[in-house]
């Protein structure tokens, strides 16, 4: 995106444009999202699985962001008829689109993730009063 791109969205986006663009990017940019997306990236899983492959998530936490995701579309949630009922997520094909540019948001903080670190203790160590 060029200069002149982000200048015509800053000037032709009304209000209400602005407000939904960041309600997307907050659901996109939350950890638990990006987490999930990327884990489904392997395919279809039923809830225990992603919710051991994705660590530290809470069940009710993996159950909301899932239900986010259905809700916008961005996974797919298939029940089968069993008993037990056997019920599987997926991604859309629109959470596929997204897949790409989550991973590349996770790859570019690997890559950087030293370096934003030191920056942090840098910065952190300025503000401290001398001799602490």
């Amino acid at each position: 995106m060029t200069e002149r791109d982000v200048l015509a969205l800053r000037t032709d986006a009304d209000e209400e444009t602005c407000r939904r663009v960041l309600q997307v990017l907050a659901r996109v940019g939350d950890k638990w999202t990006l987490l999930v997306i990327g884990t489904l990236r392997e395919g279809t899983m039923r809830f225990g699985e992603l919710h051991r492959a994705v660590t530290g998530i809470s069940q009710r936490m993996l159950t909301l962001t899932l239900r986010q995701l259905e809700r916008d579309g961005l996974v797919g949630r298939t029940v089968h008829p069993s008993v037990p009922p056997k019920v599987e997520y997926a991604l859309t094909e629109l959470g596929r689109t997204l897949l790409g540019t989550a991973l590349q948001l996770a790859w570019w903080a690997a890559d950087h993730i030293d370096e934003i670190e030191a920056n942090r203790r840098d910065y952190d160590s300025a503000l401290s009063p001398a001799g602490d």
